[in-house]
């Protein structure tokens, strides 16, 4: 069974977050998409706290001696996903601004160019 206060923290935890999320998309500072997971992760806790027969069911099918663990597990994962996925994007976005960086070098290197030569 999973306990009662891990079923309320869920529900308390899930719409903390929804709320936080919708203050930030109010504010539009995150995204869209990123909104989306979090929405999507929230609704799952909340899922998981009303109806968490069919998740104590799939822990202990799999091994797990208690369905908090598995809960907690899962958490985990995919928070270690998320910051992965954020780390892939940030790395991708620092790539993009050197080229950009290197791009704009060139043209004030050039435009400073043909300012000397015109005065030349």
């Amino acid at each position: 069974m999973l306990p009662l206060y891990l079923r309320v923290l869920l529900i308390i935890g899930a719409l903390l977050a929804l709320a936080v999320v919708g203050r930030q998309v109010k504010t539009t500072k995150i995204l869209i998409e990123d909104a989306v997971f979090w929405v999507v992760v929230s609704f799952i806790l909340v899922l998981l706290a009303i109806f968490p027969g069919p998740i104590i069911n799939f822990a202990h099918a799999i091994g797990f001696m208690s369905a908090s663990n598995f809960v907690y597990l899962v958490i985990i994962v995919v928070l270690l996903w998320k910051v992965f996925t954020n780390s892939c994007e940030i790395s991708r976005l620092k790539a993009k601004i050197n080229e950009l960086a290197q791009e704009m070098a060139l043209a004030h290197m050039e435009d400073s160019d043909h300012r000397d030569d015109k005065t030349n």
